[in-house]
């Protein structure tokens, strides 16, 4: 088995332990049970029918990252724009030259994926304090 360490946002380091206590089992056991299941997910179809306006696309690293279809635009972008620059979705939406709709779908998307997508902003984050 490989090892690998593993960054978290605080909040949802907590709500894991929270999790994996009510499964009884460790918090490293229910995270490699939460990437098993999440990498099988992903094999089988990347797209969230409930967002049609959302497609996941593969980056340079290899990762698969919802976009904006059409766009390429990261759905990671436009909520860090929202929640941590403290934008409305209609100011996102002229930034990028957007219909605010898009937005607004980009927002439900993430509040669906938070986890995933604050993980990835995370590791993102990560890298680059560590080249920097």
């Amino acid at each position: 088995m490989a090892r690998y360490a593993l960054n978290l946002p605080s909040e949802l380091k907590s709500d894991a332990e929270q999790l994996a206590a009510r499964q009884g089992v460790s918090l490293n056991q229910f995270i490699l049970w939460s990437v098993a299941e999440k990498v099988g997910a992903l094999k089988q179809m990347l797209d969230d029918p409930r967002f049609p306006g959302i497609v996941y696309r593969y980056g340079a690293s290899g990762i698969p990252t919802p976009v904006l279809r059409g766009t390429g635009l990261r759905v990671q972008t436009l909520a860090m724009d929202v929640h941590q620059e403290r934008m409305t979705p209609a100011q996102v939406a002229a930034e990028y030259d957007l219909p605010e709709v898009r937005v607004v779908e980009a927002l439900a998307f993430y509040a669906a994926h938070r986890a995933e997508i604050d993980a990835h902003i995370a590791a993102e984050s990560a890298l680059a304090a560590s080249h920097g």
